[in-house]
Formats: structure tokens, sequence, C-alpha cells
């Protein structure tokens, strides 16, 4: 399997879960009739409360402090289907630039 090929599954698997985290917003918002996105920290808690505490302790202890409070919280402060929505996008330009004949010395390699 080639690595655009792999670029476009994982983008696809990306988009999925963007599009699957966009609808439980709007089942949310059809249940209470308020627009709120979940953020991307609260489904993290949800889903591994003990990874995002230990994810916290590595940046602020081992990296850089001020790395977690300005820079990381705002990216889980985002809508939770912004990051993997991105990142798909991503994806798919990068697995679309490829060319898929180059020249190597004059020789075309296929």
């Amino acid at each position: 399997m080639s690595v655009p090929m792999l670029r476009v599954i994982f983008g696809v698997l990306l988009l999925v879960i963007a599009v699957a985290l966009a609808g439980a917003d709007g089942v949310r918002w059809m249940q209470t009739g308020a627009l709120e996105f979940q953020s991307l920290g609260a489904v993290w808690f949800k889903l591994d409360r003990e990874s995002l505490n230990l994810a916290q302790a590595v940046v602020e202890r081992r990296l850089w402090a001020p790395l977690w409070d300005p820079g990381v919280t705002s990216i889980l402060l985002l809508p939770a289907w912004v990051l993997p929505g991105a990142l798909s996008l991503l994806l798919f330009l990068s697995a679309s630039r490829v060319k898929p004949d180059t020249t190597v010395f004059g020789k075309i390699v296929k």
C-alpha cells in the first residue's frame, strides 16, 4: 500500500470521527434547543481522564509548563470535531499533491 493511499485511508477515518462528533452535537442541539459544541477536552475527559491528566503532567513537568496552559488548553477548548476535521483535510491535501511520475536524473520513474 502506498503512502498517499494510507493518507487517504487515515483521512477518511478522521473525517468519519469528525462527522460523528458534529452529529452528536447536532443531536444534542435538537434535544435541548441550544447549540453548544462539546469541547475536545471534554470528550477526552469522558473517554479517558487518566491519560488527559498524564498528558498534562508530562507537558508541564518534562517539556515546558507554559506550553500546556496557553497552548494545549486552547486546542482542548475547540469543538471536538474541529481537530479531526482539520487533520483529515491536511491528509487529503497532502495525498493529492503527490505526483505519479517523477523524473530522477532525467529518467521518468513510476
